[in-house]
């Protein structure tokens, strides 16, 4: 199985590795090599990663003839230099049957190119409301692993590696799955329709109650058209006291205070992760102007909007993108 890694600057690093290491297991364990690969740039030059190690390609994207499956490694703003020609690899590269995925916020590129129309894809927790505004009928999954006939996408390094481990099974067989598995002492259960895990999701912990559960996934649904707590407390058959007194219990925060950090964690990935002004982002996340999403998000990261989509463009610039790249 011929795989490439067509990598972008400030691809996320453990992306690429958590998908080779356990393809090179293979073939050591299984004596043969079932998997090659190699990696590709849009020009064939030398390509740094978010963590600052440079890679040196093994041809350009026009170069690449036949391939079985290419997977995109890439910071959500990544784009092709040149669109046209780019983009125009990709779909060509479909049209001649190849497997297209993408790991992380390598979605993204994937997704302009136009080759994901009428396809599902996961897209990791962090990247999800910059996706949604810029992407609104692209069918998305919080799963961590999604096949969608000839599209493999994946929310994280983690999940690559359980990709890998898919496609290990599928090639060769299950035992050698399971012994690369605990070569790298990785859990050996897929991951294709398990969820995401994701940072103060309550729903999670089996600690946690129902009823701050339920709450938060309604809170989870109505990001954009804000609920209040009185509503939801009229929802679930309560009194808005018992939402206060179970956050309050469970998180340590009020519920109110809960939601507007899952507004202002969202307010993020659009100021960072998009091109929206400032505007179009506080209407996304509930606001119906500017001011009060600035003083709530100076509250919450300690700079205002502008200053901190100023201060990861100038790392952009260095190539490289100190947020979530997992």
């Amino acid at each position: 199985m011929r795989i490439g890694f067509l990598i972008f600057p400030g691809f996320p690093m453990a992306c690429l590795t958590s998908v080779i290491e356990p393809l090179r297991a293979a073939n050591e364990i299984g004596g043969r090599d079932v998997f090659e690969w190699s990696l590709v740039s849009e020009t064939g030059g030398r390509t740094t990663s978010s963590a600052g190690v440079a890679f040196d390609p093994d041809l350009a994207l026009a170069d690449l003839d036949t391939i079985d499956l290419l997977f995109v490694l890439a910071a959500p703003i990544s784009q092709f230099a040149d669109a046209r020609a780019g983009n125009g690899a990709l779909r060509r590269l479909d049209r001649h049957g190849a497997i297209l995925g993408a790991v992380s916020g390598g979605v993204f590129p994937l997704v302009r190119s136009g080759v994901m129309a009428g396809h599902r894809c996961s897209v990791h927790w962090c990247y999800e409301a910059a996706f949604r505004s810029e992407f609104p009928t692209i069918g998305m999954t919080d799963d961590v692993i999604t096949m969608d006939r000839r599209r493999y996408t994946v929310s994280g390094a983690a999940s690559a590696f359980d990709l890998a481990l898919c496609l290990i099974r599928a090639r060769l067989d299950g035992d050698i799955a399971h012994e690369v598995a605990c070569w790298f002492q990785h859990a050996t259960a897929p991951g294709e329709r398990v969820q995401q895990r994701v940072p103060m999701q309550p729903e999670a912990s089996p600690e946690v109650p129902s009823l701050v559960a339920r709450a938060t996934a309604m809170f989870a649904d109505r990001i954009e058209d804000p609920i209040s707590v009185a509503e939801v407390a009229s929802t679930l058959g309560v009194t808005p006291r018992q939402v206060e007194r179970a956050f309050k219990k469970a998180t340590g925060q009020s519920p109110t205070h809960y939601y507007r950090e899952m507004r202002m964690k969202a307010a993020r990935q659009l100021v960072l992760y998009s091109n929206d002004p400032v505007l179009k982002i506080a209407q996304a996340v509930g606001y119906t102007s500017s001011t009060p999403l600035m003083s709530h998000y100076r509250e919450a990261f300690g700079v205002t909007p502008q200053v901190d989509r100023q201060r990861i463009n100038a790392s952009r610039l260095r190539g490289n993108v100190p947020l979530p790249s997992a």
